[in-house]
C-alpha cells in the first residue's frame, strides 16, 4: 500500500488483537510492524497532507490539527486497553515500513527500558481548580433578593433611599479587603493542592507536575491551581480513584476533576 507510514506507539508484542472497527489518522486501520522484540503501531497516510510541506501547513489549521489528534488519540486509547504502550509525539511519520524499522533499531534500548518501566501502569490526571471569591458571592446573592421580593407586596415597599457617597478613604479600605479577600483564597487553593499531591505522590509510583492549563484555552472555569498526573499500576487504580474521590469535597470553592487511565504520556520521555 503507498502513502507514509505514521507512527502511533512502540510497545511490546501484544496477544489481543486490537478491535477489527478501529481506524486511525486518514480513517485508515492501523497495523503492528515487528522488529526485534518490538512492535510498533502504523498506519498509512497520504503524502498530499503528510509529507513535511503540506504537514507544516496542516499543523497551523486548527480543525484539522483536532481531528487528527482525536483520531491518534483513539489508536492510544485502544491500544492502552491491551497493553502499555509507549506513545509517540503526534504526526511523527516515516517514509516507509524500512524507515520504521531503522528508528526502532536505533532507539531499541532506550525503548525496552522505558516499556519495561511503564509494564502494568497507567496514568491518571488530577487537576484542582478555585472559582473567585466574586463568583460564589454572585452565586448566593441571586437566591437571597428572590426570597425578600417573593415575600413582599412589591406595592408596600418603602422607597429606596439613596446611596451614600463612598469616600475615597472608604474605597481604598473597601479595595484592601478585596485583595486580602482574593489572596486567603488562593493561599487556601495551593495548600490544599500541595496537600493533595503530596498524598497522591505517596500512593503513585512516579508524579509530575504540569504548568497551569490557560482557561482562555481549556475554557474549563475557575483558576487550574493544580495539574498534576500520577503513574498508578492498573491492579491499583480503582484504590488510586477511590482516594481521590474522598477528597472532593474536602475544601468549599475547589473542584478536583480526576482524568484517566491514559496511556503513560507524561512519564513515557516522549514528546506528546
Amino acid at each position: 500500500m503507498s502513502g507514509l507510514r505514521y507512527v502511533y506507539a512502540v510497545c511490546r508484542p501484544f496477544g489481543t488483537p486490537l478491535s477489527a472497527q478501529l481506524t486511525g489518522v486518514a480513517g485508515v486501520p492501523p497495523k503492528q510492524l515487528t522488529h526485534h522484540g518490538l512492535v510498533a503501531v502504523v498506519g498509512h497516510v497520504p503524502e498530499e497532507d503528510f509529507a513535511e510541506r503540506p504537514l507544516r501547513a496542516h499543523l497551523e489549521d486548527l480543525d484539522w490539527l483536532g481531528a487528527t489528534a482525536r483520531a491518534h488519540q483513539n489508536v492510544i486509547d485502544a491500544l492502552t486497553v491491551v497493553t502499555s504502550p509507549l506513545p509517540l509525539r503526534l504526526a511523527t511519520v516515516f517514509l516507509d515500513d524500512s524507515g520504521v524499522r531503522t528508528m526502532m533499531e536505533q532507539r531499541e534500548d532506550a525503548f525496552l527500558r522505558t516499556l519495561d518501566r511503564l509494564d502494568g501502569r497507567v496514568e491518571w490526571g488530577v487537576k484542582v481548580y478555585a472559582e473567585s471569591p466574586e463568583a460564589s458571592e454572585s452565586t448566593e446573592s441571586p437566591k437571597a433578593s428572590e426570597g425578600t421580593e417573593s415575600a413582599e407586596n412589591p406595592d408596600s415597599r418603602p422607597a429606596p433611599s439613596p446611596a451614600k457617597p463612598v469616600s475615597g478613604r472608604d474605597y481604598l479600605r473597601q479595595r484592601r479587603g478585596q485583595h486580602r479577600a482574593h489572596e486567603e483564597k488562593w493561599e487556601q487553593a495551593e495548600e490544599f493542592s500541595r496537600r493533595l499531591h503530596e498524598t497522591l505522590s505517596g500512593y503513585a509510583e512516579e508524579s509530575r507536575i504540569h504548568a497551569p492549563q490557560n482557561a482562555a484555552l481549556s475554557h474549563a472555569p475557575g483558576r487550574n491551581v493544580l495539574n498534576a498526573a500520577y503513574l498508578v499500576p492498573r491492579s491499583e487504580s480503582e484504590a488510586f480513584v477511590e482516594l481521590v474521590d474522598r477528597t472532593k469535597d474536602d475544601s468549599p470553592g475547589l473542584r478536583v476533576e480526576l482524568t484517566g487511565p491514559w496511556a503513560a504520556y507524561s512519564f513515557s520521555g516522549e514528546d506528546s
